[in-house]
């Protein structure tokens, strides 16, 4: 009887073994994963002239990791993120893509810019890692759908459809665009494009300048010939900063209006009173509507972990992508493997993430765009505020 219990119990101990086993050959199979934690990555602009894009966006979601972390992490695991710098230019993606795959990682995040994007996206098809939250709005990233590609923000088909309706109920008719010459450029015209095909129109004038730079001189003198009522620029903040500067020193006052990737904040300290007046199109809430519990939590963990630094909205987007991912790891459950949290995303329908009633995470199979609201935003007094009344803008 003694010899049939501890035969029974070496062979308990045995299958108890080999389901250790079995678990930890799943978990070792997955890139980035281990018992322990869980291994992101990122490549964005965390040197050059668009520095405060990247730099805000890692900060942002670096702060919600760390407040995860804090708690326990993700069954167990901690979530830890590798950031690494692309300098804003194409030429340097694929080297920084190859980085974050020979370093192991489960998955990426937390891009900055169509021209990047560009690059990162088929490798990431390709190599079929799980790409959450891309700093850019281009129509490239939502059609057609890719598989490994999760979308968070509005679309910037979404901010230049806003922009264009509501100049047009304003009576603003007469529109120009000035655009960065590049992928990320010609992403924002093409929205402004189709926005005005709907009234029957089309831009007035259009100026360029080349990315990186602020050589807007130009593409300011073309448009400022036509002299349209509103201009539409295309841009990060420095050049759009100049434009405005110029366009002032020169007596020249249209209204003028952008999207969310010109990094508001450092926007206004780059034009200093020539950002007043200035519609900045934004694809999060405003950071001072802590009525809305993440927003709130978006602040306390800023305090937190990062006390010198300022709530910005582009700290508070890579703060909302970083939310989808941790969401993603939960849903997805302790047996993770790529394809079970991009399944695990693709679950999420309708989903309140606290950032107010317009914000609800939608996503399917067939859909990888998380939110389509626009908040538009007016510089007045060296502060973005909320732009409720279009009409008070009227020429």
């Amino acid at each position: 009887m003694n010899g049939l219990r501890a035969k029974s119990i070496c062979i308990c101990s045995a299958l108890f073994l080999l389901t250790l086993v079995i678990s930890s050959t799943a978990v070792s199979q997955t890139p980035g994963v281990t018992n322990n934690s869980i291994l992101l990555g990122s490549c964005s602009a965390l040197d050059g002239p668009a520095r405060f894009l990247g730099s805000q966006t890692v900060l942002g979601a670096s702060a919600y990791l760390h407040y995860i972390n804090d708690q326990g992490g993700v069954f167990g695991r901690k979530v830890q993120l590798l950031a690494f710098d692309d300098g804003y230019d194409p030429d340097k993606a694929p080297a920084c893509f190859h980085r974050m795959t020979k370093e192991g990682v489960f998955a990426l995040g937390f891009f900055v810019g169509t021209p990047t994007a560009a690059k990162y996206v088929p490798m990431a098809e390709q190599e079929k890692i799980p790409v959450v939250g891309l700093f850019t709005g281009a129509q490239m990233l939502y059609e057609p759908l890719k598989h490994y590609i999760i979308n968070v923000r509005a679309s910037y088909y979404d901010e230049t459809r806003e922009q264009v309706d509501k100049l047009w109920e304003a009576n603003i008719r007469k529109i120009a665009v000035i655009y960065q010459d590049d992928a990320f450029g010609k992403a924002v015209l093409a929205g402004v494009k189709l926005a005005l095909q709907k009234h029957s129109s089309a831009p007035v004038a259009l100026g360029t300048f080349p990315r990186n730079t602020v050589e807007v001189e130009a593409g300011l003198k073309e448009v400022m010939a036509t002299r349209p009522q509103a201009v539409i620029l295309a841009g990060p903040y420095a050049p759009v900063a100049a434009i405005e500067k110029q366009a002032h020193a020169g007596g020249w006052h249209p209204q003028f209006l952008t999207v969310s990737f010109v990094g508001t904040e450092e926007f206004i300290k780059e034009a200093g009173n020539d950002a007043n007046g200035t519609i900045i199109t934004q694809v999060v809430p405003p950071y001072d509507r802590t009525e809305y519990p993440a927003v709130a939590l978006y602040g306390e963990c800023l305090r937190k972990y990062y006390p010198a630094t300022p709530e910005s909205f582009v700290s508070l987007e890579g703060f909302v992508d970083a939310m989808v991912i941790v969401e993603g790891l939960k849903r997805a459950g302790k047996d993770l493997t790529r394809e079970n949290f991009i399944r695990a995303i693709e679950s999420i329908h309708g989903m309140d993430l606290g950032l107010g009633p317009k914000l609800e995470l939608k996503y399917s199979a067939t859909e990888h765009k998380g939110f389509s609201s626009v908040y538009p935003t007016i510089v007045r007094d060296g502060r973005p505020v909320q732009l409720v009344d279009w009409s008070s803008i009227a020429n």
